[in-house]
């Protein structure tokens, strides 16, 4: 129980830290969010809870097959000038993305 909840609140902590900094500076907000903390929590709070190194490793290789698909998210972002397009277009639109890039994750992973 008290895992869950410490986990909860550093999260929760880190998460707000980078939100506040992005009205701040955004760029290192940006490089910050860029770097995978949410793996690098997850992987270790994972590992400390269950303790299986093989689980681990094949929760870090999907993870690594799904960085590049989860990119799919920002492409409407990119076109948003071009296309004329507002925040919640290319939120939902990239959102509908990575719906469809989880089923290129589903199939790329079964090779590793």
């Amino acid at each position: 129980m008290w895992l869950a909840v410490g986990k909860t609140i550093f999260a929760a902590i880190l998460i707000s830290f980078v939100s506040w900094l992005s009205g701040k500076k955004t760029g290192l907000a940006g490089f910050l969010t860029a770097l995978p903390l949410t793996t690098l929590l997850a992987l270790a709070f994972s590992h400390l809870e269950w303790g299986d190194s093989s689980q681990s490793v094949e929760y870090a290789k999907s993870v690594f097959v799904a960085i590049p698909v989860s990119l799919l998210f920002f492409i409407p972002f990119l076109l948003a000038q071009k296309f004329n397009l507002n925040f919640w277009t290319c939120y939902s639109s990239g959102i509908a993305l990575l719906g469809f890039g989880y089923f290129i994750h589903s199939y790329a992973t079964k090779f590793l």
